[in-house]
């Protein structure tokens, strides 16, 4: 291209509506001076372009040592006009051997901006692609996006699929590259710069999910191309668990280890100390070491697809037989865990039970009598004149059928694969059988009054002052306890789930959340009322409290005043701290009391096995060692050493569970690694076989369970649109194995490394020999 040429097309860029599909602002191949380009800690090394081994010709540039080295475009004069653009193009290469994460920044008149980061992976180049406005996986109704780069067309484009901020499009000032902190020079190899009027965004979503619900852009071994292949997979996955059942430990019928110590049986699972040591001991009174899995369970593979059909390639037809695991919800709400989320109500479909129904249905027709259209010797039939109420009649009974396949099939996975305990969200089909402890939720839903601690991940903090908080306790932990009062096989109940304790960090507001989002709200709220009181028994009148919180205080009203904002806690004011920190307890106490009450009359043989914590408090914590048997905690970290201070634990002299833990990957199809992130499907394993051998080095620590059984759907469940690479079964209902054989590797070992095998002087759970 003549320069000349080039600078008319940017003067008409800068002039005129956008009009083709892609325009060229810059080249720094051949640079000219219509945009202007600049530098800090950054630098040009080449005069020239460089040739890279495939061929493409880029120019470097080398991002120095410093805090925020940076290149900023800018047009000469005036701004860019972008109104008809929805997206800005970017020619690049990573010339390092790592990923580098690269800082995007588009400014505007009336200093608005957009900024983004995107990951700039190793290898050939790739065209970045940034929209002209805020964008994010939860506008499309899931946690992440699609991995990138991407494919498409021949061509590798690099979509920024987060983006935050506003800008004036008609008035763009200038585009920023940057990176963070770089401890040595990176360099990267640029090539055009411009902007297009296509919506590489809504394509980079289209076609992503196939028949099967697996991610149509990924290969993985276990990834099904045809039903054949489902149902030859699937049958050889149930042959191959045949062997390992037979090779478990020694254990007796609830999963306790013999051959070592053991304790006086009492038909129910309770808590012993030995030696120091805590242990979990079965209703036959060996040493039970809780291996668990969550949400074993059919109900959470559906995805909504009402609004989003583009996403899904091959949906059933309404007259076919799979059109049947369609269904409707509704999952509109506020909670932390579902703002900002689009896509969460209207029609889903149910991949999970499709494909379990693909394979299974045959074999569940022949099982079930008195299905007319599965039976080939009815001449209805063979003349295909079956009415539609037996067509429907038998898709009931197949499905009837395909569940308790299921049921019995997870059973012995989880046995075969070294597992004992079913854990919270699973299925009431796996408990009635009685061949895997199992644990419950104590979910506790009313109309009492709650407590916002501006974190809300599940929801407002129930209060527990409130006399309608016991009158729900009571009733919900009857409804879950009915029938459960002599289940020897019931291993605990859990007290709620990941309530929000604190907020997330080190802030005084975040540790303290509970107390200040109490003093905030109105003098109706009962927990208002009882720091109100906690604080008058101490101080008698405003003079004393303002004294020792340093405030000024006229009246003693104010602080019942809506809104009511406390000082933060100070060196010179330690009053402050001590009133929150007496305040925390106080709520704790009238909590896990509540609780504990109501449950020891309705399921005394039971264990309360602690509040799942995710986020926690000290006082949450002493008050959950006080009224419950076990503390539990739901830990995403390499190890559970990492995420809580066994010492100061270990203070509480009561036992621990990991109630949840999990590491991810992005190879198997869905897009979010959880919590915590591994790189490949093999590393999943050794973290588990890592996490498994600190878990049983730590004395107080009784058990884990892992989060969860089923990979979450592609596009997101229903509940908060999580689409995780969590499960040791994918959406076909085939195991992954390189990672299951390395988790049953880890749990066996627990019989050989951890089952105690010299007697000392058992303590009962309250510490009485």
């Amino acid at each position: 291209m003549k320069p000349a040429f080039f600078i008319w097309i940017v003067s008409c860029c800068l002039a005129m509506p956008l009009k083709a599909d892609e325009q060229t602002l810059f080249s720094f191949v051949r640079p000219i001076d219509v945009v202007q380009v600049s530098t800090r800690d950054a630098w040009f090394p080449e005069l020239t372009a460089e040739t890279t081994p495939e061929g493409q010709v880029l120019r470097r540039l080398s991002f120095n040592a410093a805090q925020r080295p940076r290149m900023r475009m800018e047009p000469q004069s005036g701004s860019w006009d972008w109104s008809q653009a929805q997206a800005i193009t970017l020619r690049i290469q990573n010339a390092m051997d790592w990923d580098l994460t690269l800082n995007v920044r588009i400014n505007s008149g009336d200093a608005k901006t957009l900024v983004t980061q995107v990951a700039l992976p190793a290898g050939p180049a790739q065209t970045l692609v940034v929209p002209l406005r805020v964008a994010s996986s939860l506008q499309q109704g899931m946690r992440a996006p699609p991995p990138m780069p991407w494919m498409r067309d021949g061509n590798r484009l690099l979509l920024a699929t987060s983006v935050d901020g506003e800008i004036e499009v008609d008035q763009v000032k200038s585009v920023t590259l940057s990176l963070n902190n770089p401890d040595v020079p990176q360099h990267v190899l640029l090539g055009h710069f411009g902007v297009t009027t296509e919506d590489q965004l809504q394509a980079a979503y289209e076609g992503i999910v196939d028949g099967y619900g697996q991610f149509t852009r990924g290969e993985w071994p276990e990834k099904i191309g045809s039903d054949e292949q489902l149902r030859d997979s699937v049958a050889q996955d149930d042959q191959a668990l045949v062997p390992l059942l037979e090779q478990l430990p020694e254990q007796d019928r609830f999963g306790g280890l013999r051959g070592g110590i053991s304790f006086p049986a009492t038909g129910f699972f309770t808590t012993v100390k030995v030696d120091g040591r805590w242990y979990l001991q079965s209703p036959e009174g060996n040493p039970f070491f809780s291996l668990g899995v969550n949400a074993v369970t059919r109900q959470h593979s559906q995805t909504y697809v009402q609004g989003r059909e583009a996403m899904f390639r091959d949906l059933p037809e309404p007259d076919q037989a799979l059109a049947a695991f369609y269904g409707e919800s509704d999952n509109r709400s506020d909670i932390g865990a579902n703002r900002n989320r689009q896509f969460d109500h209207g029609h889903w479909y149910d991949f999970y039970n499709a494909n379990r129904y693909r394979v299974r249905a045959e074999q569940a027709c022949r099982q079930t009598a008195d299905c007319a259209p599965c039976d080939p010797a009815n001449e209805a039939v063979r003349l295909n004149e079956i009415t539609a109420e037996q067509a429907q009649a038998c898709i009931l009974m197949r499905n009837q059928a395909v569940v308790g396949q299921w049921a019995e099939q997870s059973l012995q996975r989880l046995k075969a694969w070294g597992f004992n305990s079913i854990g919270n969200w699973s299925d009431a089909e796996l408990r009635d059988p009685q061949r895997m402890p199992y644990t419950l939720p104590l979910l506790i839903g009313g109309d009492y009054a709650t407590i916002s601690t501006g974190h809300d991940w599940w929801g407002a903090m129930p209060d527990p002052f409130d006399p309608r908080f016991a009158m729900a306790a009571e009733r919900n932990i009857a409804i879950a306890a009915r029938g459960r009062r002599d289940d020897s096989w019931l291993l605990g109940f859990f007290a709620d789930n990941e309530l929000a304790w604190a907020a997330p960090g080190e802030h005084p507001h975040a540790r303290y959340a509970l107390a200040y989002g109490t003093l905030r709200a109105t003098t109706d709220v009962p927990a208002k009322r009882a720091f109100l009181k906690l604080l008058r028994d101490k101080y008698r009148n405003q003079q004393g409290l303002a004294q020792a919180w340093g405030i000024e205080l006229p009246a003693w009203e104010l602080m019942e005043d809506p809104g009511f904002e406390a000082p933060l806690p100070s060196a010179e004011f330690p009053a402050i701290e001590e009133d929150f920190q007496r305040f925390l307890r106080l709520y704790a106490d009238t909590y896990f009391k509540t609780v504990a009450d109501a449950l020891d009359w309705h399921a005394p043989n039971h264990l309360l096995l602690g509040g799942r914590f995710a986020v926690s408090t000290p006082e949450a914590l002493a008050a959950c060692a006080q009224y419950c048997d076990v503390l539990s905690f739901n830990v995403y970290t390499r190890a559970p050493q990492q995420g809580y201070d066994f010492a100061a634990l270990q203070a509480l002299d009561k036992p621990v569970l990991i109630s949840e833990f999990s590491f991810g990957s992005r190879d198997r199809g869905p897009f979010w690694p959880g919590l915590l992130e591994v790189p490949t499907e093999e590393a999943r394993g050794s973290a588990y076989a890592h996490f498994l051998e600190r878990a049983t080095k730590e004395p107080s620590l009784v058990g884990v369970h892992w989060f969860q059984y089923l990979d979450q759907p592609v596009t997101g469940r229903l509940l908060d649109g999580e689409n995780g690479h969590l499960g040791l079964v994918g959406i076909t209902d085939r195991p992954f194995a390189s990672f299951v054989q390395a988790v049953r590797r880890a749990n066996l070992r627990v019989a050989q490394d951890w089952l105690p095998v010299a007697v000392g002087g058992a303590e009962d759970s309250e510490g009485q020999p």
